[in-house]
C-alpha cells in the first residue's frame, strides 16, 4: 500500500509543477486590479461584523488602520468608504457624474413608492424632480415666502417652554419641543396646516413619521445575504414597513384630495381658501406642476408627489431638529459659549419682545455656533450612498461599477489633519474663515456636495438660525436636578440620523430685558 501511495505520488509530482508554472507565467487575460486596501473578511457576512452600532464610529477607526480609501464587503456588496477631504472631493467632485447613481434598496423604494428624488438612480427623472425642487419648492424666493410661518411656530415654542416650566425647578423636555416645532412648520409649509392640534381620532403624525424615520435608516440584512432576506419576517422588519407604508400613504392620499377639493371649490366659487392668505404649500406647488404638462418633460405622478413630500420632510425637518437638540447640548456643556452667544443675541436684540430673521445677518458667533455642532453632530454622519456608474480609478485605485460608496462626513469633520482640536467643540474656528457647509470645502460637508448634494438646505438653515436665536433670547437654561454639564449623556440614537438616544432634558428660566 506505501508503495502504490509513493508511486502515485512521485507520478502526480511533475503534473503538479506544471501546473503551478502554467498559472505564474501563462498571459493573464485580464489585468491585476489596484483595490483599496481592506481589513480581512469572514465568508458570507464580510465586513458586516465590524460596522456594530454606530457605523460611522467603527468605520472612522478602521480607516485609522487601513486607510482614508478602505474596501469593505458588506455581505456580497463591495463598499468603499471615504474618509478624507481629498478622498471625498474625489468622489463629489472629480468623479461626480460617475458616482452620481444610488444602489438599489427595498426599504426607501417601499416607502417612498419608488419614485423619490434622493434614493432615484440617476438618470432624467431625477434631474427632473431636482429642476422641481430647485426651481419650484425650495428656491430663494420661495423659502423667503415662508418667512411669516416660521416667525409664528418660533413664537408659538418659545410660549410652550414657558408653559412647561411653570416653576423654577419644573424640567422642559426640550426634545420633544423641538421636535414639534419642525413639524408644524413642515406641515404648515408643505401640507397647508398643522395636524398636532388635532384629536385622538386622527393620525399621530410625529409618531408616524418618527417610525418612517426608524425604518428608513433600518439595517435590512436581506440587501447584504440576499438568501437570508427571509430573517426580516422574523424579526418582524417587513411587517413594520409595510405598516408605515401603509399609513403614511392613507395620510398624504387624504391631504392631496382635500387639496384638489380645496381647489375645485375655489374654481366653483363656494369655498373659502384654508391656506395662509392664500399662501401656496407644496401640495398645492405640485399639483399645478401636475396639471401643467409643459413644465416637465414626464407626467407627474400622484405617487411622485407624495415621494416628493417625504423628501422635503426628511430633508428640512428632522435632521433640523436634530442640528437644534445637539446645538443646546452643547451650549448646555459649555456655559462660557452659552454666555457669550446670549450676550451677543441680546446685544442685537436690544431690548426688542422678539427675534426677527432681519436680526439673523448680524450674528456672526449664532452662526459660527451652529457650524461648530454640524461640524461635530453631523445629521447624517454616513452620507446617502452612492454607486459608481462604470469602472473608475480614484486616487489610483481601480472601483468596479456598480461599488456602493459611502462618505464618512462624521468622521471628516473630526480629521485632526483638518482640524485644531479636532474632538473640542469651539465656535470660534468659525469666526475667521470662509469654510461652509454649502458643499464646496470638503473638510465640512454635512449635507453632502456635488449633484446629490442636499438641495434643503436653505430651507432649513433659516428654521435653525431663527429658534437658536430665540431660544437663548428668551431663557437662561441649566441642566435639572443639578446636574453637571460635564455628567450629560451624549449617547446617540442608532436610527437614520443622529439624534440624541434620550430626550433633552432642561429647566428653562425666562430672561428679564
Amino acid at each position: 500500500m506505501l508503495f502504490l501511495f509513493h508511486s502515485l505520488f512521485y507520478s502526480l509530482l511533475p503534473l503538479f509543477f506544471s501546473l503551478v508554472f502554467l498559472l505564474k507565467w501563462w498571459p493573464n487575460q485580464k489585468p491585476q486590479r489596484n483595490l483599496p486596501p481592506s481589513p480581512s473578511k469572514i465568508p458570507i457576512i464580510g465586513n458586516l461584523h465590524q460596522l456594530g452600532l454606530s457605523p460611522h464610529r467603527s468605520l472612522q477607526s478602521l480607516a485609522q488602520q487601513y486607510g482614508h480609501l478602505m474596501l469593505l464587503h458588506l455581505g456580497s456588496k463591495p463598499t468603499l468608504i471615504v474618509s478624507s477631504a481629498d478622498a471625498a472631493r474625489e468622489i463629489m467632485k472629480t468623479h461626480d457624474l460617475n458616482f452620481s447613481n444610488r444602489p438599489k434598496s427595498r426599504i426607501p423604494s417601499r416607502l417612498l413608492y419608488d419614485k423619490d428624488m434622493v434614493f432615484s438612480p440617476y438618470g432624467e427623472y431625477w434631474r427632473q424632480l431636482r429642476s422641481i425642487c430647485a426651481l419650484h419648492l425650495l428656491s430663494n424666493k420661495r423659502v423667503e415666502s415662508f418667512r411669516r410661518v416660521r416667525e409664528e411656530e418660533t413664537t408659538l415654542m418659545l410660549e410652550k417652554i414657558k408653559q412647561s416650566s411653570s416653576s423654577s425647578s419644573s424640567p422642559v423636555n426640550l426634545t420633544e419641543i423641538l421636535i414639534l416645532l419642525t413639524n408644524d412648520i413642515f406641515c404648515r409649509v408643505a401640507l397647508g396646516k398643522k395636524y398636532s392640534d388635532r384629536g385622538k381620532g386622527d393620525i399621530k403624525l410625529k409618531e408616524l413619521f418618527s417610525d418612517f424615520m426608524e425604518v428608513l435608516g433600518a439595517f435590512n440584512v436581506g440587501e447584504h445575504i440576499p438568501w437570508l432576506s427571509w430573517l426580516n419576517h422574523i424579526n418582524g422588519l417587513n411587517g413594520k414597513v409595510e405598516k408605515v407604508a401603509t399609513e403614511l400613504d392613507k395620510f398624504l392620499e387624504g391631504v392631496v384630495e382635500e387639496h384638489m377639493d380645496s381647489r375645485k371649490r375655489d374654481i366653483d366659487g363656494c369655498g373659502s381658501d384654508e391656506h395662509d392668505e392664500g399662501q401656496k404649500d407644496f401640495v398645492d406647488v405640485l399639483l399645478e406642476i401636475q396639471r401643467d404638462s409643459s413644465t416637465t418633460a414626464f407626467p407627474l405622478h400622484r405617487d411622485s408627489i407624495k415621494a416628493l413630500i417625504l423628501n422635503m420632510y426628511t430633508g428640512g425637518t428632522d435632521t433640523t431638529y436634530t442640528a437644534l437638540e445637539w446645538e443646546m447640548t452643547e451650549l448646555l456643556r459649555h456655559p462660557k459659549v452659552m454666555k457669550k452667544l446670549q450676550n451677543e443675541v441680546r446685544g442685537i436684540a436690544k431690548g426688542k419682545d422678539n427675534i426677527t430673521e432681519d436680526d439673523l445677518e448680524k450674528m456672526q458667533y449664532l452662526k459660527a455656533v451652529i457650524r461648530e455642532s454640524l461640524r461635530l453632530h453631523t445629521p447624517v454622519p454616513l452620507l446617502v450612498p452612492r454607486e459608481a456608474i462604470q469602472d473608475v480609478n480614484v486616487m489610483g485605485y481601480d472601483i468596479a461599477a456598480g461599488t456602493q460608496v459611502f462618505i464618512n462626513a462624521w468622521a471628516i469633520a473630526r480629521d485632526p489633519l483638518l482640524w485644531e482640536d479636532a474632538e473640542v467643540f469651539w465656535p470660534d474656528r468659525f469666526l475667521n474663515t470662509s469654510i461652509d457647509y454649502k458643499g464646496i470645502d470638503f473638510q465640512f460637508i454635512p449635507f453632502g456636495a456635488g449633484r446629490r448634494g442636499c438641495p434643503g438646505i436653505h430651507f432649513a438653515e433659516p428654521i435653525n438660525e431663527l429658534a437658536l436665536a430665540k431660544l437663548v433670547h428668551k431663557f437662561d437654561f441649566v441642566l435639572p436636578s443639578g446636574a453637571r454639564d460635564q455628567d450629560m449623556d451624549l449617547t446617540e440614537a442608532p436610527i437614520a440620523t443622529l439624534s440624541r438616544k434620550y430626550p433633552l432634558l432642561v429647566v428653562a428660566t425666562p430672561y428679564s430685558c
